[in-house]
């Protein structure tokens, strides 16, 4: 089952992000690419979504989920008590992307960015596709 997650590369909470994903996935089931890559830029297009896209994205065996819905099946993946949040999904899915909405406007101003994607650890890169 292939698994990929599209970050945006320059937000510090999105590499906090996927630095805490892999933490918690030391099976691999997860790859990683940001939003800026080519990578996105192909594999996005392939499934249909051609325009900017500034959100958390998880294709997922060639389903896409973006936003809540894509944090919550990465949740229910990770080892540790982190799975029972996928509990969220009885929420409506318009109440929580709502909330996910919040957080995405305003991540630069709460969190900061960087210049440039992050540069993963040896022992990680090869878990990233670009």
């Amino acid at each position: 089952m292939e698994r990929i997650i599209f970050f945006d590369g320059i937000c510090n909470f999105c590499n906090h992000s996927v630095q805490f994903i892999l933490k918690r996935d030391p099976k691999g089931l997860f790859k990683f690419a940001s939003l800026q890559g080519d990578t996105a830029k192909i594999l996005l297009k392939k499934n249909g979504l051609h325009k900017e896209l500034n959100s958390f994205v998880l294709i997922e065996n060639e389903r896409i989920f973006i936003k809540s819905n894509a944090a919550l099946r990465v949740c229910r993946n990770l080892e540790g008590p982190w799975k029972l949040l996928s509990i969220f999904h009885i929420i409506p899915r318009f109440i929580r992307d709502f909330l996910y909405d919040i957080v995405a406007v305003n991540r630069y101003k709460w969190f900061g960015k960087n210049t440039s994607c992050m540069l993963p650890p040896p022992e990680w890169k090869n878990r990233f596709l670009d």
